[in-house]
C-alpha cells in the first residue's frame, strides 16, 4: 500500500523525481571525487616537501664533506713540507736547550707532535676559508658582514697570542720552572715534553687574545652588553684565574704573566663593546628621524 508515496506518482512526477536522484548521486560523487583529489594533492605537496627537506639535508652534508676534505688535504700537504723541512726550523724551536730522548720512537713522538701543531697553526686560515664557504648561505647579512670584516683582526690577534706566549710566557715559566728544579734535582728535559710545555704556553694564550672580537661579535647578535661585563666583572676574574691556572705550568709567576693580559684584554672588550653599542644607537633610525 503506497496511497501517497511513489506509486501514486504520475509517469512524468516520476520521471523527475527520478532525475532529481539521479542529480544528487552525481553530486555527490563528484564532491567525494573533489575530495578525494584534494587529499591526494595534499599528500603530493607533504611527500615534495620531504623530499625536498631530505635533498636539501644531503646538499648541505654533502658540501660540509667537500669543504672538510679539502682542510684534511691542506693540512696533509702542509704536514709533509714540515715534517721534511724539521732539521731548518727546529732549533728555533727548542731555543739551544739541552733536550734528551728516553727511547728509540719518542724522537718520531716529538717530531710528528709539533710539526702537527705548526701545520695545522699554518692551515688554519685556509681551513677557516672552507669553513666560511660552507656557512656563508646559512648566515644572515649582518654576520656575514662581521665575520668578513673581523676575520684579519681575529688572525693577526691569534698571531700577537702565539708571539706574546713564544717570547715571553714561554721564556720566563720555563727558566723560573728550570730554575727551582735544579736547586735539589739533576734535571733532564725530554723533548716531548719541552714541546708539550711550549704548545701549552703558546696556543691556549693565542686562543685567548681572540677575547675581544668573540665579546663584540656577541654584542652585535644582541647578546651580550657592556653592562653585563661590567656587572659579572668579578665572577669573570675569578673564571679567568682559574682559567690561567688551568692552561700554565703549575707556577706563579706564569699564572700572573697569563692573568694580568686577560685583565687587559677584558677591559679592552668591554670599551669595544660600549663604543660599538653607541655607534648603534647614534645610526638608529629613531635618532636619525630626530635629527
Amino acid at each position: 500500500m503506497d496511497p501517497y508515496g511513489y506509486n501514486n506518482l504520475s509517469p512524468l512526477d516520476k520521471k523527475k523525481k527520478q532525475e532529481s536522484s539521479k542529480e544528487i548521486k552525481e553530486i555527490q560523487e563528484s564532491n567525494k571525487s573533489a575530495e578525494l583529489i584534494e587529499q591526494i594533492e595534499v599528500e603530493e605537496k607533504q611527500e615534495t616537501k620531504s623530499n625536498g627537506n631530505t635533498e636539501s639535508w644531503y646538499e648541505h652534508i654533502f658540501a660540509l664533506r667537500k669543504q672538510l676534505i679539502k682542510s684534511a688535504i691542506t693540512f696533509i700537504i702542509l704536514f709533509i713540507i714540515v715534517f721534511s723541512t724539521i732539521n731548518l726550523w727546529f732549533p728555533l724551536i727548542t731555543k739551544g736547550h739541552k733536550l734528551v730522548i728516553l727511547g728509540p720512537l719518542e724522537v718520531i713522538k716529538a717530531y710528528t707532535s709539533i710539526s702537527a701543531t705548526l701545520s695545522l697553526g699554518l692551515s688554519l686560515p685556509f681551513i677557516c676559508n672552507f669553513l666560511w664557504q660552507f656557512a656563508k648561505p646559512g648566515l644572515y647579512e649582518k654576520e656575514q658582514k662581521f665575520i668578513g670584516l673581523y676575520s684579519p683582526i681575529m688572525l693577526l690577534l691569534f698571531l700577537f697570542g702565539l708571539a706574546f706566549g713564544y717570547f715571553v710566557i714561554n721564556p720566563m715559566s720555563y727558566q723560573f720552572l728550570i730554575g727551582l728544579g735544579e736547586m735539589n734535582f739533576n734535571v733532564l728535559i725530554t723533548a716531548t715534553d719541552y714541546i708539550h710545555f711550549l704548545i701549552m704556553t703558546t696556543v691556549p694564550i693565542g686562543l685567548l687574545f681572540e677575547l675581544p672580537v668573540v665579546a663584540l661579535f656577541l654584542s652585535s647578535i644582541n647578546l651580550l652588553t657592556s653592562n653585563t661585563m661590567k656587572n659579572v666583572r668579578k665572577w669573570s676574574y675569578i673564571i679567568m684565574s682559574v682559567v690561567s691556572a688551568l692552561i700554565t705550568p703549575p707556577d706563579f709567576i706564569s699564572q700572573l704573566l697569563i692573568l694580568i693580559p686577560m685583565i687587559g684584554l677584558y677591559e679592552m672588550s668591554i670599551y669595544i663593546v660600549r663604543k660599538a653599542e653607541a655607534r648603534r644607537i647614534t645610526n638608529s633610525p629613531i635618532i636619525e628621524e630626530a635629527h
